[in-house]
């Protein structure tokens, strides 16, 4: 007996259909959302009241992709599902991103939001639904919530934006965006594109925010439907005392204003003259009053900081640092900066640094990806890493954060696009931050663009990154490019915008402001641009293009195509032959099958004559000259039996030196007159009927004693 509730709607020409009231009921809200065959559940549960002296939403979002909702094992010892990977923190990111500025301000109860993958078909891709799953749960549940919202995937394809594509299509697609939002507006924008316009992205976020209208409408309609989604639950998380913030604010807004003005590029400075106010607000209540406003004072202070600084912007267009909306930060780089790495760089840029190092490899560094919608190997990794001494703060290290995956992706979303199509090798950089305040992310793009060139990697052009910001108040704002640490968080917007001269590589933007025109959108992309171009102009001077060759420290690759046939050769029984070869010539050689029926031969090594023995050897294999009857060659000793030797004749062919054939004088033992390894002249002569195999001579090549 089927007890739930089933609907569906049609976007971009692709049916979803959503049921609820049947799985997982226990939970606050839970819906099955199904796109073709591909299944996922999403389930929110949320305390009823919130913990003595949290002031925040503590919101868990997580998302987790079963293997058997492929068909799969799980890798590992285990084999079961562990620790979630980066591409499920980077879909949890995306929910989180676009949930969390709708849960009202005054809510902290905690709330757990799990999407979990049970089926896929491979051609529908989960991640861009996830947000629309999520959104569904809470608007059946009584939880409070200002939505629904929802996200959607679009991609261009031969000048067609198509609205959730095709794991299929995506293949085919230059725009890559996924963008969330309500009815109303739209709040979160993430994607990657090939060098496209400005022009081009706000049409796919307009196109974007129509399929958005549809499913929140959809989610509405739903909602009605589910007699506990309404009302929403009553709560009161939060206590004011109207006279403290009064006293607060009068005392606190015009110093913070003058602080606001100073315009002091020093973040520490700024925030010694901000913590001194406060102490004079606090000495300014006796100790009796203390006793009620210590646990407000600090709020309320936060409000007034947050107030004066936008105040200041609005009404006398002036920055934290003095300088104009537009102006970016000083900038100074360096290339080749570490010795003895593959390629280095430091960018810096106001009181944002970034040390970036570049690792070239082939085809064995290649990192394993083992997750259950993708199964298979990646070339291009850029790891961003941020600790806490960058800020001036000692803490705990406690792993990877989500935000360094999330930065490390958004980073290595911009420079892909300008990689070379025909690059052998297996490319690395790594982003330590070692100053931040404000856009290390785009630091890390602008550093990473410096140490590719330096390492000689032929990009088709440098990539610069810019992070926009907005404040907007009673109908005033001021859009800021190059934004500081405290200007996104006290701004109403954080726009990460990635380029070359041609075109943008990608982008990042999160809104927490209602109502943001497309006017005000064009305006900030456009003022991108010309930060972005200003940026470009520092990178070229210090260095124009990539160098004409890799470092001496950087290992070289070769790469030889060869027949399908001719894999089983190279490798040779048991892999004797490819690891005799990387052992003698002490290379690294790994072999890959092509789609055309073709076999690639990938050899390594820092070592010319090395690599050029390597080469030789493998071509000989691959394409083998004919042995002749009668010739002379010269060969290694491959093994020695009481009978006699197995010489190497060219590589992959051995023959046999008989005893009797080594020298006119009689042998006693083969072990005492030669030694595997050694080099021996000798001449073929004809093959063993039976054997069929080559039959060789060292001692006609000997003049023969005149007593024999």
């Amino acid at each position: 007996m089927n007890l739930g509730i089933k609907k569906t709607l049609v976007t971009g020409g692709k049916t979803i259909s959503v049921e609820t009231g049947k799985l997982a009921k226990q939970a606050d809200g839970s819906v099955e959302v199904r796109m073709g065959e591909t299944v996922l559940l999403a389930t929110v549960v949320a305390a009823q009241v919130a913990k003595e002296g949290v002031d925040f939403l503590p919101l868990t979002v997580d998302y987790r992709e079963k293997y058997a909702a492929a068909g799969r094992f799980p890798g590992g010892f285990f084999r079961r599902e562990a620790r979630p990977s980066e591409s499920e923190i980077l879909v949890m990111r995306l929910v989180d991103r676009a949930l969390r500025p709708l849960f009202p301000d005054d809510y902290h109860a905690e709330v757990q939001l799990m999407i979990q993958l049970l089926a896929y078909d491979g051609i529908n891709n989960p991640d861009a639904l996830c947000g629309f799953a999520a959104s569904a749960a809470i608007a059946v549940s009584d939880i409070p919530f200002n939505g629904p919202m929802s996200e959607v995937r679009v991609a261009r394809i031969n000048g067609e934006f198509i609205v959730n594509p095709t794991m299929e299509e995506m293949k085919h697609s230059d725009m890559d965006c996924i963008v969330a939002g309500t009815a109303k507006d739209v709040n979160m924008v993430e994607g990657e594109m090939k060098e496209v316009s400005e022009d081009d992205l706000v049409a796919v976020i307009k196109i974007a925010h129509e399929a958005i209208k549809e499913q929140c409408q959809f989610q509405l309609e739903l909602a009605a439907e589910i007699t506990t989604a309404s009302p929403k639950r009553e709560y009161c998380h939060e206590v004011h005392n109207d006279e403290v913030k009064d006293k607060v604010y009068a005392l606190a807004m015009e110093k913070c204003k003058d602080v606001a003005r100073m315009g002091l590029s020093n973040k520490a400075k700024r925030t010694e003259l901000f913590d001194a106010i406060k102490s004079e607000v606090k000495a300014a209540f006796t100790e009796e009053e203390m006793l009620v406003a210590d646990k407000f004072i600090g709020v309320y202070f936060s409000q007034v900081k947050k107030k004066a600084v936008r105040w200041v912007m609005l009404n006398e267009r002036k920055r934290l640092d003095g300088r104009n909306f537009d102006e970016i930060r000083p900038i100074w780089s360096e290339v080749n900066y570490l010795p003895n790495v593959h390629g280095s760089a430091v960018f810096t840029r106001g009181e944002t640094q970034s040390l970036t190092t570049l690792t070239l490899g082939g085809k064995m560094d290649e990192q394993l990806i083992d997750g259950a919608t993708f199964r298979g190997t990646e070339k291009f990794m850029l790891h961003y890493n941020f600790p806490p001494f960058s800020t001036g703060e000692a803490k705990p290290l406690r792993g990877t954060s989500r935000r360094e995956i999330g930065h490390g992706n958004l980073a290595l979303r911009a420079l892909k696009p300008v990689l070379p199509a025909e690059n052998a090798y297996t490319i690395r950089l790594v982003s330590d931050v070692l100053e931040s305040n404000g856009s290390s992310s785009m630091a890390t793009v602008c550093a990473g663009t410096l140490a590719l060139m330096d390492g000689g990697i032929k990009i088709t052009a440098p990539v610069s990154g810019i992070a926009m910001g907005l404040v907007a108040d009673e109908g005033k704002f001021a859009v800021l490019s190059d934004i500081l640490g405290d200007e996104d968080h006290l701004g109403d917007m954080d726009f990460k915008i990635t380029g070359t001269a041609k075109g943008i590589t990608a982008c990042q933007m999160d809104i927490k402001v209602d109502g943001l025109e497309y006017e005000v959108l064009i305006q900030a992309l456009n003022q991108a641009k010309q930060g972005r171009l200003h940026i470009l102009d520092k990178i070229i001077e210090t260095i124009a293009e990539p160098r004409e060759s890799l470092k001496a420290s950087a290992p070289r690759i070769e790469a030889v195509i060869v027949p399908n046939e001719m894999i089983g050769a190279i490798i040779g029984p048991g892999g004797k032959i490819i690891q005799g070869l990387q052992k003698e010539t002490q290379t690294t050689i790994t072999i890959e099958e092509l789609a055309n029926g073709e076999g690639s031969v990938q050899i390594l090594s820092n070592n010319g004559p090395n690599m050029e023995e390597a080469l030789r050897r493998i071509r000989m294999i691959a394409f083998p000259p004919l042995v002749e009857d009668g010739a002379t060659y010269e060969g290694k000793v491959k093994s020695v039996k009481e009978f006699g030797c197995f010489v190497e004749i060219i590589p992959g062919t051995d023959g046999l030196i008989h005893i009797s054939e080594f020298s006119w004088e009689k042998v006693g033992k083969m072990e005492d007159v030669c030694k595997e390894g050694e080099i021996l002249s000798f001449k073929v002569m004809g093959k063993d009927p039976k054997t069929k195999k080559w039959k060789l001579s060292r001692k006609v090549l000997l003049s023969k004693p005149e007593n024999n």
